[in-house]
């Protein structure tokens, strides 16, 4: 059984209320519980709220929402695994049964959809692997990039010595997006993390749709990009 978790505490930092600022008309939140809702492969979806209003408006939307995050796992610095950890206790009381595998849906990633939850879900289980994490290729390649130290700098990776361009710089680099997180249940209780250097299966979906909202740009730039798929 796979429980998808959608964290949605009532502060923020960079925008204010942020899980019910609005994109394109609709509250954040709403995208990532639409397309929960949506999903072919996830048999229940909970809410972690510390906020009447959010939890009234997750309600409307059709979530499950009788759970509540106890304050002190709410704060800027409380650590998501604590109110994840939390939850499950909750839900294993609660339903006399505790999943096998757990999805962590933040709502700062709307673009995220039903199709890349099923998508990933389906490699985690064929695959038959302990964790899950989503990833995008990064739009700056590394050998671009530099590193600044004291009054000096060096670059991130080396670039190759002769190189015509871009492509021929070596691939293989990748964004960890936050979009999706996914590991089975007794492995998130035991390493208390979902990303497992090495271990940890990557599952790559589009760029465009592993947008994080973090500030008013990124708004922005997420109802340009949902212009122009509709």
């Amino acid at each position: 059984m796979l429980l998808a978790l959608v964290p949605a505490r009532g502060g923020s930092k960079g925008i204010p209320r942020k899980n019910l600022a609005l994109l394109a008309g609709k509250p954040l939140l709403q995208y990532t519980l639409e397309a929960a809702l949506a999903s072919r492969q996830i048999d229940d979806t909970l809410l972690s709220t510390d906020d009447e209003e959010i939890a009234a408006f997750a309600a409307h939307c059709g979530a499950a929402t009788r759970y509540r995050r106890p304050r002190q796992l709410a704060g800027d610095d409380a650590p998501m695994i604590a109110a994840l950890e939390h939850a499950l206790e909750w839900y294993g009381r609660e339903h006399g049964r505790t999943p096998d595998a757990v999805l962590l849906l933040q709502p700062t990633s709307p673009l995220r959809s039903a199709a890349d939850i099923d998508g990933a879900i389906t490699r985690f289980r064929e695959a038959g692997a302990d964790t899950l994490a989503s990833v995008h290729r990064l739009s700056e390649h590394p050998c671009e990039c530099v590193v600044t130290e004291g009054g000096s700098w060096q670059y991130l990776v080396q670039p190759p010595a002769v190189c015509a361009g871009r492509q021929d710089y070596p691939g293989g680099f990748f964004f960890i997006n936050g979009a999706l997180y996914l590991a089975r249940t007794e492995v998130l209780r035991r390493e208390r993390r979902f990303l497992v250097p090495g271990s940890t299966l990557l599952y790559e979906m589009p760029r465009e749709r592993g947008i994080d909202i973090d500030s008013p740009p990124d708004l922005a730039c997420a109802a340009a990009l949902l212009g122009m798929h509709h």
